[in-house]
């Protein structure tokens, strides 16, 4: 079962390999990955979380002392997701910076170059 299991995670990642780049771009493509999809979504979740404890506070605030007191953590644990994604992208930059990688761009969008001009 283990063979087969190997062989199943060599097939998924062979064509990653097999194609003519190199590790840095490999390196360039999963820094991509990270700067461009993960640290934004890690971002967004963090901030929804507080938010979600925003709403629940002022929802349950009210009366129920047990349901603020949720709230208000939810949103203590939100603003702790939003540091710990802030530092994980101040670490990413710092190391892309200190590795000499590049930062990615985003490709420019092609455009109708030709403009007319009404006198």
């Amino acid at each position: 079962m283990i063979k087969i299991s190997k062989i199943i995670v060599i097939l998924l990642f062979f064509p990653l390999f097999a194609s003519a780049a190199g590790v840095i771009d490999l390196i360039d493509a999963a820094s991509g990955i990270v700067s461009e999809v993960l640290i934004p979504l890690a971002f967004a979740l963090a901030l929804f979380y507080f938010f979600w404890g925003v709403a629940k506070y002022i929802r349950t605030s009210a009366g129920d002392e047990k349901g603020a007191e949720e709230g208000k953590k939810i949103m203590i644990w939100g603003i702790v997701g939003l540091f710990v994604a802030f530092s994980i992208w101040g670490i990413i930059t710092f190391i892309q910076s200190e590795l000499g990688i590049p930062e990615v761009e985003n490709p420019a969008i092609p455009r109708d170059i030709i403009t007319t001009k009404i006198y």
